[in-house]
């Protein structure tokens, strides 16, 4: 290295370290601390910043079903705590500006010399403003403004500050200060299309639609970047669909169409969707409409739209209400691969309500439940479609009951000879499908265990689930067999048995598929569910099975015809119901109200004969009936219908009392009268509660049934469920115990004897209080029919309840030789629960 070249690196090496002072306003010091600012902090600030956007940007998913926000960016509505997780990339551009303002600002008697500052202060408050703090980021802005009023970024950093306000909620404020800045007129062209975009959205945030317009068609024509221009002319479409200007909408779509592959494609094919629903069918050539939209669906770029292309086709057939190929577009929608969450649930919603206007209502009722899972359930449209939901709730479960018992009861009455051979006709399709199964490689497995009452399944013959057998054995399983021989198949296919299978070559595929049938009809031989007796067996035999599924079905039948009738007013499936019900049973609380419903929906149809039939058969066998009451006089229903809630309090009212059969015999006649009332879910369960204490467990376990199977959507048939499921098989143990604990003293008396019942425990009372016995307590109690107690409550074991009982009998003043019978709580609770006192007297008595 020669002197010359030393000298002059020692002299940069001297203009560096002189203009790295911060302290002197110098040519060379301001120049060194702007370059390094501008080309080196700054620079990698900047790069981050865009990294940052970009990731916002990609991970944005648009939502073109609502209004377009005018910046692609998602708030989070999480509250961020200190030292939360924050985006690398903005945290990163926080640094190189906050580094800048700290090692290169030349704040000199006032005055900041250093003109990169102020873009240093600005990209400060925008990865601020990108990490959602908006109010540090505000404070940076306005740093600018008050600061540097003279900077080249004003204008700039004026735009920013208003979009801080704006996202703060400060909207007016932000409108105020745009249409300031706008008017001065000292904005360039980027800077006032963004000003204008910015102005737009706080319009559109306070709900004036029609103010937001004009700046957002200047923000579209001022801006030069296509992206902003296509996503401005979108949003001004969509603001001028919502103030019902058609025409002027189709414009500003027709501007984003225009600019064809310079946008994104989601953008293009979008445009021309909102274009189409735009369509006036009234005035429009329907023909070429339809070319249009079978175009965009040929076209092979438009592939990733293909779902809302089929939605948009739909509801083209759904309009010219071609329902049925309406539906099949909806559906090729649902099965085209799709993130949009929103197009789902319309299109499964839509379908929903094309079923439930055919009155296909269970059809209707899993479309509606396919809607509930793409909605977020914190919204209206949530709770409108689950209340649609709830409504057919009663229906799907009773036309299930319809169906399941009424498969049951069919094969029931089918003759031996009929069942077998449908039996027969019915494996021997299994069998063929099972043996084209496994050409194709696949082994039908046997099903699992179905135990309990019959029930359907899908695909098989009605009324009757899948078989199976259970043994630990390998060879006495069959589905243990059949998996064996299906993971046989999958590892080496078909191969004769010889030896050297494994490795002889000409063993795979020889005779495949002779080899295949043979494997498929060992498989047959071993499935019971290719076995016709397997179902035969499981039809039931039991009168009372069968009692009670007739009894279920028809009660499925009434309930049917009264929420067809009274809930979706669908007179001919009402009367469909109630026809059916007529044919099946003879019982008055069901035939009385669903003759009543019929008269009433022959009226409405105009069917004046059929109507009187029915109204002389309610007037002439049931005259004192409150229907024949609402008949002869139609006014009096409201009356009649309030009644109703004082009759249950009165029922209610003896059954506190301990009058259990009164309440009882009330009960059944309140079923009767009251069969369509909204109490009768009530009446039933107190009904089944005032069984249960009068005639023990089984009694009251089979009235709870009851209430669970006429009612299972009420409160009280969930009540009557959970008592099924979680109390009874707690209470179904009938023997006794020999653990201590507090006991009991019972005197029997016969019913006809209350009188001297209650003589008795009144001088048991009196002696109590003589005694200042202030810890026992006395009840009469009802035990059966026919018998009473008179209890005394609160002795601590044996010996003190047998010293009362001895007191009570040799004390002159109380002279009470009646023997009782003492009794620890634990096995009265078991007395009074099965009815079984007699059991227990034996117990005592038996050496």
């Amino acid at each position: 290295m020669n002197k010359n070249t030393i000298g002059i690196l020692c002299v940069l090496l001297m203009i560096a370290i002189s203009g790295c002072s911060r302290k002197k306003d110098k040519f060379i010091n301001r120049n060194w601390h702007a370059v390094t600012t501008e080309y080196n902090t700054l620079y990698n600030g900047n790069l981050a910043l865009e990294m940052g956007r970009e990731q916002i940007a990609t991970s944005y998913r648009e939502n073109f079903w609502q209004l377009l926000p005018v910046e692609r960016m998602q708030i989070s509505e999480e509250i961020r705590v200190p030292g939360a997780e924050r985006n690398e990339n903005f945290q990163i551009a926080e640094e190189k500006a906050t580094k800048a303002i700290q090692r290169h600002s030349m704040l000199i008697q006032g005055k900041e010399r250093n003109p990169q500052i102020d873009e240093a202060y600005l990209l400060l408050g925008k990865a601020r403003y990108y990490d959602e703090r908006f109010i540090p980021a505000l404070e940076a802005f306005n740093y600018i403004l008050h600061k540097y009023p003279a900077s080249n970024t004003i204008s700039h950093a004026q735009i920013w500050r208003e979009k801080t306000n704006m996202r703060l909620e400060n909207d007016k404020l932000a409108i105020k200060n745009l249409k300031r800045l706008i008017e001065s007129g000292r904005l360039e062209k980027q800077d006032r299309a963004d000003a204008h975009a910015v102005l737009a959205q706080a319009y559109i945030n306070t709900g004036s639609i029609d103010s937001a317009v004009a700046p957002i068609r200047t923000a579209a024509v001022h801006t030069t970047k296509n992206k902003e221009k296509a996503r401005y002319h979108y949003i001004e479409g969509q603001l001028y669909n919502r103030l019902q200007k058609r025409d002027s909408a189709n414009m500003a779509f027709e501007k984003v169409i225009d600019l064809n592959r310079k946008i994104p494609r989601e953008f293009l094919v979008n445009a021309r969707l909102e274009k189409m629903r735009n369509f006036d069918f009234s005035t429009g050539n329907r023909h070429e409409f339809l070319s249009r939209l079978q175009e965009m669906e040929e076209d092979r770029e438009n592939r990733p739209f293909l779902d809302k292309i089929y939605f948009q086709i739909a509801e083209y057939y759904s309009f010219l209400d071609s329902s049925a190929v309406a539906i099949d577009y909806y559906n090729r929608s649902l099965r085209t691969p799709s993130g949009d969450r929103f197009l789902q649930s319309v299109n499964y919603e839509t379908l929903g309500n094309i079923y439930f206007d055919r009155s296909q209502y269970r059809t209707a009722g899993a479309y509606f439940d396919s809607t509930l899972t793409r909605i977020p359930n914190t919204t209206r449209d949530y709770f409108v479609v689950k209340r649609k939901r709830d409504n057919l709730q009663e229906v799907i479960m009773y036309e299930e009951m319809v169906e399941k018992n009424d498969s049951i009861l069919d094969l029931v009455a089918m003759s031996d000879a009929r069942r077998e051979d449908y039996f027969i006709k019915y494996t021997n399709e299994l069998k063929e499908q099972a043996i084209e199964e496994a050409r194709s490689g696949f082994l039908a497995e046997s099903p699992a265990v179905v135990q309990g009452p019959p029930i359907r399944s899908p695909g098989g013959p009605p009324g009757l689930g899948a078989p199976n057998t259970i043994s630990n054995f390998y060879f006495y399983n069959p589905a243990r067999v059949n998996t064996g021989m299906q993971e046989f198949l999958r590892q080496w296919g078909a191969r004769e048995l010889k030896d050297n299978w494994r490795t002889d070559p000409g063993n795979i595929a020889t005779g495949g598929e002779r080899q295949l049938d043979e494997v498929s009809e060992l498989i047959i031989a071993n499935n019971p569910k290719f076995n016709p007796a397997t179902y035969i067996e499981r039809i039931p035999s039991d009168s009372r099975i069968i009692d009670s599924l007739q009894s279920q079905r028809n009660n499925a039948y009434y309930r049917l015809g009264l929420i067809y009738k009274e809930k979706f007013s669908e007179n001919q499936l009402a009367k469909e119901r109630l026809l059916s019900l007529m044919d099946f049973t003879t019982e008055e609380r069901l035939i009385l109200p669903a003759s009543y419903y019929l008269y009433q929906i022959y009226l409405e149809e105009g069917n004046a004969a059929e109507a009187e039939r029915y109204r002389n058969k309610v007037l002439r066998e049931y005259p004192e009936s409150r229907y024949a009451s609402r008949i002869l006089n139609p006014g009096s229903s409201l009356e009649m219908e309030d009644s109703v809630e004082v009759k249950y309090k009165e029922m209610y009212a003896l059954f506190e009392e301990g009058e259990f059969e009164k309440a009882i015999t009330l009960g059944e006649q309140y079923r009767k009268d009251f069969n369509d009332h909204e109490l009768l879910p009530k009446i039933e369960l107190l009904h089944a509660t005032a069984t249960g204490r009068l005639y023990g467990f089984l009694a009251y376990r089979e009235a709870l049934r009851q209430v669970s199977v006429n009612h299972p959507q009420t409160q009280e048939g969930l009540k009557a469920r959970e008592l099924l499921d979680n109390a009874l098989p707690k209470m179904a143990k009938s023997e006794f115990s020999d653990s201590p604990g507090k006991v009991k003293m019972l005197y029997t008396f016969p019913v006809l004897q209350k009188e001297e019942a209650l003589d008795l425990q009144q001088r048991i009372d009196a002696a109590l209080e003589e005694l200042q016995y202030k810890n026992y307590t006395t009840s009469l109690d009802v035990y059966n029919v026919d018998t009473i107690f008179v209890v005394v409550h609160g002795f601590e074991n044996m010996e003190r309840a047998g010293g009362f009982e001895e007191l009570l009998r040799v004390n002159k003043d109380y002279a009470i030789q009646r023997e009782p019978v003492i009794i620890s709580s634990e096995n009265y609770h078991v007395v009074q629960l099965h009815k079984n006192l007699d059991a227990y007297l034996n117990r005592k008595t038996t050496p």
